[in-house]
């Protein structure tokens, strides 16, 4: 009696467990998460993120006569480099040659590519080309 039990008892246990499929939703809505969840992931990350722009920030903090200074410098710094650029080329604009600025040492040379401007740095080392094209 007792084995009749038990084998009825294996027989029936397997449809009594029920079974389901295991599906993956995602929470993010740029791979097909419910687009409700949006605002809460953004406000989730913004709150997480410890990273501030410190240039932003001292931008801000600036008064406005600290702004026009800046300004009035920048105007005046590329007046400066106007003239001496007028003074070294001449109204013409950009001649062949080698020519140096203070600690800068400029090479302008006609190339196929077009008009080659070496900038070098001689105090850094630093140095930057410029193709003009034809």
């Amino acid at each position: 009696m007792k084995l009749i039990v038990i084998t009825l008892f294996l027989i029936t246990l397997p449809c009594l467990s029920f079974g389901q499929d295991l599906v993956y939703k995602p929470k993010n809505p740029a791979f097909g998460g419910d687009t409700f969840n949006y605002q809460w992931l953004l406000s989730s990350a913004e709150a997480q993120n410890t990273l501030t722009d410190g240039k932003d920030a001292s931008r801000d903090q600036r008064s406005d006569v600290e702004r026009f200074t800046e300004n009035l410098n920048n105007q005046l710094l590329n007046r400066i480099s106007r003239t001496l650029f007028t003074e070294q080329f001449g109204e013409g604009g950009l001649t062949e040659g080698t020519f140096n600025f203070g600690t800068l040492f400029v090479e302008i040379f006609p190339s196929a590519e077009g008009l080659v401007i070496n900038i070098l740095d001689t105090n850094t080392g630093d140095q930057s080309q410029v193709i003009i094209p034809n």
